[in-house]
C-alpha cells in the first residue's frame, strides 16, 4: 500500500508546480507596480527625517542641559554642607558652554544658569538648612529650560578643615 501511494505520488502531475515554473520573467506592468510601491515607501519615509532629526537635537539640548544642572546642584550641596564655608543666599546667573572649556569652541551650546539659594522658610525649627533651585535654559530656542529644587542641611561631619570655626549656619 505505501509503494502504492508513493508510485501515484511520483508520476502524478502537480498543476501548481507546473503554473509557477512556466512563467518566463515578470511583465513591465509588476515592475512598475514594485517601483510604484518602493517609491511611496521611501518618500513617506524621508518625510519622517526633518522629525527625527529634531527630536534628536531636542534630546541632545535637554541631555546637555541636565548634565550642567546636576553638576550646579552637587556643587552647591557641597558648599552648603561644610559649615566652615560662608553662604551668600541670592540669585546668580552664569553662562556655561556645552564643552566645559573656558573659551568657546565650534558647536558648542550656550546654556544660562540661574542658581537661587534661599532659606528654607518651612524647617524654621533648623538652623542652615537651604533651598537650592537650579535653572537651565539654552536661549533662542527654551528660554524655560529645565529646573530641579534641591533642600540641603549643614552637618557637622562635613567640617572642612577641622574644628574651623563656623561663624554663622549661613
Amino acid at each position: 500500500m505505501v509503494e502504492a501511494l508513493a508510485a501515484f505520488l511520483l508520476t502524478r502531475e502537480r498543476p501548481m508546480l507546473h503554473l509557477l515554473c512556466n512563467k518566463k520573467g515578470m511583465t513591465m506592468a509588476e515592475v512598475l507596480v514594485a517601483v510604484l510601491l518602493t517609491s511611496v515607501c521611501i518618500i513617506a519615509l524621508l518625510g519622517l527625517q526633518p522629525t527625527g532629526w529634531k527630536t534628536m537635537a531636542h534630546a541632545d539640548y535637554v541631555g546637555r542641559a541636565s548634565g550642567i544642572l546636576y553638576k550646579t546642584l552637587e556643587d552647591n550641596e557641597n558648599l552648603i554642607l561644610n559649615p566652615c564655608i560662608l553662604i551668600t543666599m541670592g540669585t546668580t546667573m552664569a553662562n556655561v558652554e556645552s564643552s566645559d572649556e573656558a573659551t568657546a569652541i565650534q558647536g558648542d551650546i550656550k546654556y544660562k544658569v540661574s542658581t537661587t539659594l534661599a532659606v528654607d522658610a518651612s524647617n524654621t525649627d533648623t538652623q542652615g538648612v537651604v533651598d537650592v533651585t537650579v535653572n537651565v535654559s539654552w536661549p533662542p530656542l527654551n528660554s524655560k529650560g529645565i529646573s530641579e529644587t534641591m533642600v540641603v542641611a549643614r552637618q557637622q561631619i562635613f567640617q572642612s578643615p577641622p574644628g574651623c570655626n563656623a561663624q554663622s549656619p549661613l
